[in-house]
């Protein structure tokens, strides 16, 4: 199994980077806009349209606003476990450390999935350091 592990520093408020995470349906205009292009909720789960066309089932797993982590599984199409989880951390009075781990089969798939991570991590970057910013 390929897991790729994230780590992002972000300046922004912990509590607007765990709002934006915690939308589950509006990810594709709080969080990555641009990476994605559409969220719907579907029971406790989200069908989610990346920018290139690709559609995905997401289970919902855990959405823990005590310890500021969500975590989904995708289902259906070519990965056969697919994981990933995030967890809001403080780092300081402004800043957020935010963990990103997917885990995914076969091992494969770590190469387009890992693509599609990076541009998740520069959009949330970009995106949630522009709200911080307007304040």
């Amino acid at each position: 199994m390929t897991s790729i592990c994230k780590e992002i520093l972000l300046d922004a408020d912990p509590g607007d980077v765990w709002a934006a995470i915690s939308d589950v349906g509006a990810a594709h205009e709080r969080l990555v806009p641009g990476v994605l292009v559409d969220t719907k909720l579907d029971g406790n789960a989200r069908i989610v349209t990346f920018a290139n066309g690709l559609v995905a089932r997401e289970l919902i797993v855990t959405l823990d606003h005590d310890a500021r982590r969500f975590v989904y599984a995708s289902v259906g199409g070519r990965a056969t476990h697919h994981n990933a989880s995030f967890q809001v951390f403080a780092d300081g009075e402004r800043r957020t450390r935010l963990v990103w781990i997917t885990d995914v089969l076969p091992d494969e798939l770590a190469g387009p999935i890992g693509q599609n991570v990076e541009l998740g991590v520069a959009a949330m970057k970009r995106t949630l350091e522009r709200k911080a910013g307007a304040r």
